[in-house]
C-alpha cells in the first residue's frame, strides 16, 4: 500500500502538486493509483523527490537526475531500504552515503547529505493518517496487503507499523516476514524476549529464513544468551551461506569464548565475502 497523495507529498516537501505528478511521470519512482487513478506515493518515493528536489537546488540537470535516481533505485541490493542511503551533490559530482560506504552512481565508483529522519517526522502525520484508514476499512485488506502497509510506515509511524504486522499475522499466522519485522521493531523498543518469540515463529513457519535466524542471532545476544546466539548464527548460515554479518557474529562469539580457530574461520569468510566488492 502507498501512503501518500500528491496533495501530501507536495505539502510534506513544499512542492506544487503539479511538479510531484510530474515527478511522478519521470520514471524514477514507483507509485501506485488509488482511487480515480491518482498517485499513491511510498515513504521511498518521498525519499527520492525530496533529493530529486535538493539537486535540482545544487543545479543538478533534470536528465541527470533523473538518470542517477532511476540508476539508484535498480542498483539498490534488494531488501535494502532507501531511507538508509543518503544522496547529494559535492561539486560537480552525486555522492550516495550507505553507511560508511560512499560511492557515485553514474561512475559506479566507491567516492552531501539528505537525512530522511527530517523528512521521516515531516511524513509522520499523513502516515497515521493513512494507518487510521486502513484500520476503518480493516476487513477490505488481506495479510500481505497488511504486511506491506506494515514495511510503508516502518520510517515514520513505528507504532502503526506494528499494528499492521499484527493484523497481517491476525490474518495469516504463517506469514514470516510479518514476523520477522515485527520481531525487529520490537527489538528495536527495547523488548528482547518479545522478539524472540517472533523470530521463533517465522523459522516456524520458514525454517530457512536466514534473516528470521540472524535477527535471532541478534535478540539472543541481547538478551545475554550466548551460546544460543551462535547457534542461530549457525542457522543463518546453513540457510545462506554467504550472509557475511551472520559470519562476522560468529567469528566475535567464537572469540569471546575462546575458540580461536572457529573465530579465524568465521572471520575469513567474512572478509571473503565482503573485501573487493564494488557496486555496478
Amino acid at each position: 500500500m502507498k501512503t501518500y497523495t500528491s496533495r501530501d507529498v507536495a505539502d510534506i516537501l513544499g512542492m506544487s502538486v503539479r511538479e510531484v505528478q510530474a515527478h511522478g511521470r519521470a520514471g524514477y519512482l514507483a507509485p501506485d493509483r488509488g482511487p480515480g487513478n491518482r498517485y499513491r506515493f511510498s515513504f521511498q518515493d518521498l525519499i527520492l523527490l525530496r533529493t530529486a528536489k535538493g539537486l535540482t537546488a545544487a543545479h543538478v540537470p533534470a536528465r541527470r537526475i533523473r538518470a542517477v535516481l532511476r540508476k539508484l533505485r535498480g542498483d539498490l541490493p534488494r531488501g535494502r531500504s532507501l531511507s538508509e542511503v543518503r544522496v547529494g551533490a559535492a561539486g560537480d559530482a552525486i555522492v550516495v552515503r550507505d553507511g560508511g560506504a560512499a560511492w557515485n552512481p553514474e561512475s559506479g565508483q566507491m567516492v552531501f547529505n539528505f537525512a530522511v529522519a527530517d523528512l521521516a517526522r515531516s511524513a509522520a502525520p499523513f502516515a497515521r493518517r493513512g494507518a487510521e484508514a486502513a484500520r476503518k476499512a480493516d476487513h477490505t485488506r488481506s495479510a500481505d496487503e497488511w504486511y506491506d502497509l506494515g514495511c510503508e510506515l516502518e520510517a515514520t509511524a513505528p507504532n502503526e507499523a506494528r499494528d499492521a504486522y499484527r493484523r497481517a499475522l491476525e490474518l495469516n499466522p504463517a506469514h514470516a516476514d510479518a514476523h520477522v519485522n515485527l520481531g525487529r521493531l520490537l527489538q528495536e523498543a527495547g523488548a528482547p524476549q518479545a522478539a524472540v518469540e517472533q523470530y521463533r515463529a517465522a523459522l516456524d513457519a520458514d525454517g530457512r529464513h536466514a534473516v528470521a535466524a540472524f535477527n535471532l542471532g541478534l535478540a539472543l545476544e541481547d538478551l545475554g544468551r550466548r551460546v544460543d546466539a551462535i547457534a542461530a548464527y549457525q542457522r543463518a548460515i546453513a540457510a545462506d551461506p554467504e550472509f557475511a554479518d551472520a559470519h562476522f557474529n560468529l567469528s566475535r562469539l567464537y572469540e569471546k569464548t575462546g575458540k580461536k580457530q572457529a573465530a579465524i574461520r568465521h572471520l575469513s569468510r567474512y572478509k571473503a565475502l565482503t573485501e573487493g566488492k564494488t557496486r555496478k
